[in-house]
């Protein structure tokens, strides 16, 4: 399937930091998935977003932990909540809702 000018517009990633990085619509489905602040103990410091968009530019730029840019959050920072994710099954849940928005765009539905 060829690409239109309304796609190009609608996918295009020129204004990001990163191509990796997250449009407020994508970060808007991932949003309703990240956990919510405790009640108790230390505020969090850190932007979930920003750690999302560290592990997506690790995933599509097969980069190690340490190499991680300075502009995202220390790398044992992201990888601890990348580790938390995964074992508790929350970062399936990311990516099934970010499989189920595409395939429904391929659908055309």
């Amino acid at each position: 399937m060829p690409w239109t000018k309304a796609a190009r517009l609608q996918y295009q990633r020129s204004g990001l930091r990163y191509t990796s990085d997250l449009t407020d619509a994508e970060w808007a489905l991932i949003a309703r998935k990240m956990p919510p602040r405790r009640r108790l103990g230390r505020p969090r410091e850190v932007d979930l977003r920003e750690i999302v968009q560290a592990i997506f530019y690790i995933l599509s730029s097969g980069c190690q932990w340490r190499a991680l840019p300075k502009e995202f959050p220390p790398y044992s920072t992201v990888q601890g909540y990348f580790y938390a994710w995964r074992d508790t099954g929350r970062w399936q849940e990311i990516v099934e809702a970010l499989v189920r928005k595409a395939r429904r765009k391929l659908a055309g539905c």
